[in-house]
């Protein structure tokens, strides 16, 4: 774990794995240090914003130390969002080309597994889930769609994501949604946020 300033009312905690960034990011929630705004996690990173006329960089990264010994193995929250979705993705029939089976084991695949949310970046409310491995595994296009409609879920790597709005993407569409990623009369604006769990369950366009 290495702690990096990031201008003068934050601090970088660089990780070793997804893993370790969301246990680290899990321990400090609870504790509510004094001066703490707010923690970003990111793929193997969390970022800390504080104020520092409540406390100070040095005092935060003291803490994290102390807190960081106690992470390994803790889970962040278990909330479940479930993901009605459409399997009609115009790259499905590639991704199961790609694994070697065909389009009903890609979606079985896909909907048995439990994702997670490791971070949400990108666009707002875009989540980075993981959980699918090597069964789900597909590498990005070779170049990006110039508009990728909005409520598209993909996957690209060890990753699945879901795109909230029209935006271009490279990753490889396998189905769509009509669930609201980012609202913001919700108090949350995020559907789904780091730390969640994911579950999709298919239904028919």
């Amino acid at each position: 774990m290495e702690i990096l300033p990031c201008g003068a009312e934050a601090l970088l905690v660089e990780c070793d794995s997804l893993v370790d960034a969301l246990a680290l990011d899990a321990v400090m929630i609870p504790t509510a240090l004094p001066g703490v705004i707010e923690t970003v996690p990111a793929a193997r990173s969390v970022l800390i914003h504080f104020d520092p006329t409540r406390t100070s960089a040095d005092f935060v990264a003291a803490q994290v130390r102390r807190l960081s010994t106690t992470a390994t193995g803790v889970e962040p929250a278990s909330r479940v969002v479930e993901i009605d979705l459409a399997y009609d993705g115009p790259d499905l029939a590639a991704v199961a080309q790609l694994l070697g089976v065909d389009r009903e084991e890609v979606i079985a695949r896909h909907t048995a597994t439990e994702w997670r949310c490791g971070f949400v970046g990108f666009a707002p409310g875009f989540p980075y889930l993981v959980g699918g491995g090597d069964l789900l595994r597909v590498p990005r296009h070779a170049e990006p769609r110039v508009s990728v409609p909005a409520g598209s879920v993909a996957l690209a790597g060890e990753y699945c994501g879901i795109y909230p709005r029209t935006s271009p993407g490279g990753w490889q569409l396998i189905g769509t949604t009509r669930a609201p990623l980012w609202d913001l009369t919700r108090t949350e604006p995020a559907l789904i946020t780091p730390g969640a769990r994911v579950r999709f369950v298919p239904v028919q366009t």
